[in-house]
């Protein structure tokens, strides 16, 4: 994927700096394609470290950094250009949106942002061995600019899949004292590798430190649901959802997820209520993640099937329409829509429920 990260900002940055952990395929000769900068630097369980060396490195007003499998598409890259030519040099951090998840049609599903670009001058540090962050500080602007993650399609390894597992577990055998964030983040490696009970522990010692990020905290009780969805514990489930209440008002994920418990157990008119949110309730200006079904589609598609369960043919009809608008050309609205006019070609209907 380098080729292509680095192809993508070779007219818009001034200079490439590369920071190589040990390699062994063709990184430094693709690297060597785009800038002679590139250090190697040994690798020593410690991304926030490989990082900051990077930073080291740098010498313009500003930095940007990337890793290997990001890239900016055209449009960003235009719009950089242009926060390059007119960005006021009393900015200290640019923040840009993280699109990570795609639907078919290329349009971002799982959305974040990431502070992206940084002046040099304010020396600002990475933070934490694995899933490290940038801490910053003054003059901070919200760009619409964003990055794209291009993911390889070749699976990880099992040394990579479990690397940063392996660098948290280690870490408790030196006896180091975890952060709020190593708890949080500890619990999700666990969770990525089925180990549910222990990631509830740790999540739930997360929690009650109250000392995380909001986004993090709400994110931890989805996780814990899902832990117990995957575990078959549908109460303790619905427990952990509405324990993100706490937080903050409930979130379309958390809305659709508590909609979702209540529809398994054939619960249409609760489902219904929980569903309805999801498409109501508007965060605004999360720095969380992001993902737009929950908003969209996904609830609509939901409300179709529990009204028509509960006999409201009509409504159902209308909730697949609008579902219809976000995802034209989803397998499901289709088949709702070769299912409705089977329906009523059978009980005798003259002409198809009106859309909305």
């Amino acid at each position: 994927m380098l080729h292509q990260c680095l192809n993508s900002v070779k007219d818009v940055c001034d200079e490439i700096i590369i920071v190589d952990t040990g390699s062994s395929d063709r990184t430094k000769e693709i690297a060597g394609e785009f800038t002679d900068r590139i250090f190697d630097f040994e690798w020593i369980d410690d991304f926030s470290a490989a990082r900051q060396y990077s930073f080291e490195q740098a010498t313009m007003d500003y930095i940007l950094w990337l890793d290997a499998d990001d890239m900016l598409l055209d449009q960003d890259r235009t719009k950089l250009k242009l926060l390059k030519e007119t960005l006021d040099s009393s900015v200290d951090v640019v923040s840009m949106l993280y699109h990570i998840a795609f639907d078919a049609a290329g349009k971002p599903t799982f959305t974040y942002r990431r502070n992206r670009l940084v002046k040099r001058s304010k020396g600002f540090r990475w933070i934490g061995p694995v899933h490290e962050y940038l801490e910053v500080g003054g003059s901070i602007i919200l760009s619409d600019i964003a990055v794209t993650h291009k993911k390889s399609m070749k699976p990880a390894t099992s040394i990579q899949s479990d690397r940063n597992l392996r660098i948290y577990e280690n870490r408790l055998k030196k006896g180091e004292a975890f952060s709020p964030r190593d708890l949080f983040y500890y619990a999700n490696e666990l969770r990525d590798h089925q180990q549910h009970l222990k990631a509830i522990i740790y999540y739930r010692e997360f929690l009650a430190t109250k000392k995380g990020w909001i986004e993090d905290e709400i994110r931890a009780c989805i996780n814990m649901a899902s832990c117990y969805y995957t575990l078959g514990e549908t109460s303790k489930e619905l427990e952990s959802l509405v324990m993100s209440l706490n937080y903050d008002v409930p979130r379309p994920e958390v809305s659709c997820k508590i909609g979702d418990n209540y529809k398994a157990r054939n619960k249409y008119s609760q489902a219904i209520v929980w569903y309805k949110l999801a498409l109501e309730v508007k965060v605004e200006d999360t720095q969380g993640f992001v993902q737009e079904h929950f908003s969209t589609w996904y609830p609509h598609l939901q409300l179709c099937f529990c009204y028509w369960q509960l006999g409201e043919k009509e409504l159902a009809v209308e909730h697949n329409n609008k579902a219809r608008q976000y995802q034209p050309n989803s397998s499901q609205v289709k088949h709702n829509d070769e299912f409705f006019k089977t329906y009523f070609e059978s009980v005798g209907a003259n002409k198809p429920l009106k859309e909305s």
